[in-house]
């Protein structure tokens, strides 16, 4: 931890992966020439989030954090890029790791702070790394008082493919994929400076007309910013949805995430959100959760609109 060695990505890595985000852009570009069947659409939208908790310590941190996406849809898959702007407040040394909550299930809340265990990190991991932390008695006052730090998060290229359609006993299956791209200043806390790469899988069953059932889990890949050591991180969540009316369903979700801090309890919360359709193309969304373990916020709200073109 002592060691001011900067984490870079390999350039063999960073090659493999701007020809990813190559192919992925033409593909977003080229796909819709293919066959009329897939029937591709047009989807963007916006769901801020707000959360806040002292994550088991002794400040509080704030997190805005409002995405803007762009999606392809195809009758296989989804495409999209996000590209998110945040807001953090708080009085202790925070590296904002990023993700979103845009309608529960296998989101990351991507908030957190020094003591969180899942979407940010500070000083909680640093007993050994006290030389980061100025003798200077006004330097050491300047980083403890409260901040507000904006600006440009993390742009995100994700991508989801349908593999399996529901069946009489067979669950919907869909494998989703996630660049995170080191977009944001990282100096501001407002991002790792480092790739992050990620896979999933999610589920959903229909038990009665009205009801659902999800299962989702997913794995990060994190990369380590300067001075810190994160741990790979997987996720998972449990939920039902319910269908109040035909254009009104309601979910809960119950999520957990493994701490990307040694040492520091998995951040676990109740989700739940109402997803409402007002017509075709348009539909609303709102939720929050409630932490359950010292690691994570004591509470988020989240909102969205999404449109279909």
């Amino acid at each position: 931890m002592r060691l001011r060695i900067k984490v870079t990505i390999s350039p063999m890595r960073q090659a493999g992966l701007a020809g990813l985000m190559s192919l992925a852009m033409l593909a977003l570009l080229t796909l819709p020439a293919f066959a009329e069947e897939s029937q591709p659409n047009w989807q963007i939208s916006a769901n801020p989030s707000y959360s806040r908790g002292d994550y088991g310590g002794d400040t509080t941190t704030s997190v805005l954090y409002l995405p803007f996406s762009v999606k392809r849809l195809f009758s296989f898959g989804e495409l999209s890029v996000t590209v998110p702007f945040v807001t953090i407040s708080s009085n202790d040394l925070i590296t904002f790791v990023g993700g979103d909550r845009s309608g529960g299930g296998g989101s990351n809340s991507g908030s957190g702070s020094s003591n969180s265990g899942s979407g940010s990190s500070g000083q909680a991991d640093d007993d050994e790394d006290d030389d980061d932390i100025d003798d200077d008695d006004d330097e050491f006052t300047t980083k403890r008082t409260k901040k507000t730090e904006s600006g440009l998060g993390d742009v995100t290229l994700s991508a989801r493919y349908y593999l399996l359609d529901e069946q009489e006993w067979l669950p919907s299956i869909n494998v989703t994929g996630r660049i995170k791209f080191p977009t944001a200043n990282e100096k501001k806390g407002l991002g790792s400076g480092e790739f992050d790469e990620g896979l999933g899988v999610e589920l959903a069953k229909s038990l009665t007309r009205d009801l659902i059932l999800y299962l989702d889990g997913g794995y990060t890949f994190l990369g380590d910013p300067k001075g810190r050591n994160f741990r790979n991180q997987w996720n998972y969540d449990v939920g039902l949805g319910y269908y109040l009316t035909d254009n009104l369903r309601t979910s809960v979700f119950y999520e957990e995430f493994r701490a990307v801090v040694k040492g520091i309890p998995n951040p676990r919360d109740v989700y739940g959100d109402l997803n409402y359709r007002i017509t075709k193309t348009i539909r609303v969304n709102v939720g929050g959760f409630v932490g359950l373990s010292e690691s994570a916020a004591d509470f988020g709200l989240s909102g969205g609109l999404r449109f279909r073109f």
